[in-house]
This record gives structure tokens, C-alpha cells and sequence, in this order.
């Protein structure tokens, strides 16, 4: 062996067994390979930071469309009854109506109510004389003693002393309901 220092670019010894590679091409193949890595790192830590980005600009958004929905939910509700303000206020400017004209007008004025309610999914819990006591909508206020020889069951509607209310099958006020007792 020489002991002159080989040049690390040249051409490998003839020492080296055939089909190996060098130390040195090894060494520029995996510093090739390493700074193709830092580049794929690079690469997927923007992706990262512009996916973070995304999503806190999504929750942003998504909070304040909430915001604004709980803000406005009421909105189009007011709007339909606005016209059954404006009713009963035609109705008390009238001095000199009479009781059937006062009638009338409230009839009116009633269905107007009930209309917008009913636009809007709220709808009436009365149930009739005879259907089974149901604790989820209706409340018993009292119970009254089965009439002798009546054909109506235990536990179900004589009368309805209120009406209840439900929105979108969620009860917001049960029916006042007085039921049958046991015999």
C-alpha cells in the first residue's frame, strides 16, 4: 500500500470486491436521501400548519354562524306574530264596538295566534274526555271518581282545564287534565 492519501472522488481500488458500491457513494447516496426526507418533513409540516389553519378558521366560522342562528333564532317567530299584535291593537282603537264586534274580532285575532304558532311546529296538547293519562303531556291536576256504570277507564282524560303545548314533539307546557280513578 501507498502511503499517499487516495482521492475520495476516484475511481474505488481494485481491492473492492465487484458490485459493492464505494464508502463514498453510499455517503452521497444517503445524504440524497436524507435532504429528500428534510424536504418530504418540510413539506408535510406546512401541510400540517395549513390543516391547523383550516380547522381553527372552520370553528371560527361555525362559532359565530351559532352565535348568530341563537342570536336571530327568534327572528322569524316575532315576524309572524307581528300581525296578531297589530290586530288586537286595531281592536282596543275601536270605541264604541259592540260585544259581538269585540267577539268577533278576538275569534279573528285567535286564529291569527294559532296560525303563526302552527307555522312554527307549536302545536296544542288537548286531548279528548276518555284517552289514557299520558304523564309526558299531559299534568293530572285532579282525580275524580269513575261515575257509576261508566264505561270509561282508570287513569284517562275527563276534562281538559288547560291546554299544553309542544314544539317539535318537545312538550313546552303539559295539558291540565282531571282523570278517572280507580273504582
Amino acid at each position: 500500500m501507498s502511503d499517499t492519501p487516495q482521492d475520495p472522488t476516484s475511481a474505488p481500488s481494485a481491492a473492492a470486491a465487484p458490485g459493492s458500491e464505494s464508502p463514498v457513494d453510499s455517503l452521497t447516496e444517503l445524504q440524497a436521501q436524507v435532504a429528500e426526507l428534510q424536504a418530504k418533513n418540510a413539506e408535510l409540516a406546512e401541510q400540517y400548519l395549513r390543516a391547523q389553519a383550516d380547522m381553527q378558521n372552520t370553528r371560527r366560522r361555525a362559532e359565530e354562524e351559532a352565535s348568530k342562528a341563537r342570536k336571530y333564532a327568534v327572528e322569524s317567530f316575532a315576524e309572524s306574530l307581528l300581525p296578531v299584535a297589530d290586530s288586537l291593537e286595531a281592536g282596543l282603537s275601536i270605541q264604541d264596538a259592540s260585544p259581538e264586534q269585540i267577539r268577533e274580532g278576538a275569534q279573528a285575532t285567535l286564529r291569527q295566534l294559532k296560525s303563526a304558532l302552527e307555522r312554527h311546529k307549536v302545536l296544542e296538547i288537548a286531548p279528548p274526555a276518555g284517552t289514557k293519562f299520558d304523564p309526558h303531556q299531559h299534568q293530572a291536576i285532579s282525580v275524580v271518581p269513575r261515575p257509576e256504570g261508566s264505561q270509561q277507564e282508570a287513569n284517562t282524560v275527563v276534562t281538559v282545564l288547560q291546554k299544553g303545548y309542544s314544539i317539535a314533539e318537545r312538550v313546552l307546557r303539559p295539558a291540565l287534565v282531571t282523570v278517572t280513578g280507580q273504582a
